[in-house]
């Protein structure tokens, strides 16, 4: 029997997916647990039609985020901190931190936290490179100068 998965199931496959089972598998289980439906020829139509929108969304997605990943080209942010002779920061630059100096520049979206791929905060004086991650297949670096504070 075949059906049409709404959700993903172990060793068995995605949404969206056509697959073939046991058809007691598919009365038993699948159907009654709201995990898949009946391959109808107007639900495989539905199926295709929901997946040419999604992958119009996707492309949509893309563009937009190539476009904002054009507009933090090139960007230099720049934090002043107290530090120590060995150049070790009293405190750290965050990624909330990052991601409100970025905010503050004259750019058409909000950059999200979750965004900026910083594992731990920085601690030293130095400069950095910290991945943004717009979409999965868009990711830029933003480079990130902390510089002693002048007394």
């Amino acid at each position: 029997m075949k059906v049409i998965l709404k959700q993903p199931v172990a060793n068995l496959g995605e949404p969206g997916q056509v697959v073939t089972v046991k058809p007691g598998y598919a009365r038993n289980y699948l159907l009654p647990q709201g995990l898949a439906y009946e391959a109808s020829a107007g639900n495989l139509a539905r199926i295709e039609e929901e997946q040419a929108r999604e992958e119009e969304r996707s492309r949509r997605d893309y563009l937009e985020a190539r476009r904002r990943a054009s507009q933090l080209e090139d960007v230099s942010l720049t934090f002043h901190a107290r530090a120590s002779e060995e150049g070790k920061l009293f405190g750290s630059v965050t990624s909330g931190d990052v991601v409100d100096q970025l905010n503050q520049r004259e750019l058409d979206f909000e950059v999200d936290r979750r965004q900026l791929l910083l594992e731990e905060p920085l601690k030293a004086l130095g400069a950095y490179q910290v991945p943004l991650r717009l979409h999965p297949d868009v990711t830029l670096e933003v480079e990130v100068k902390i510089e002693r504070e002048e007394d």
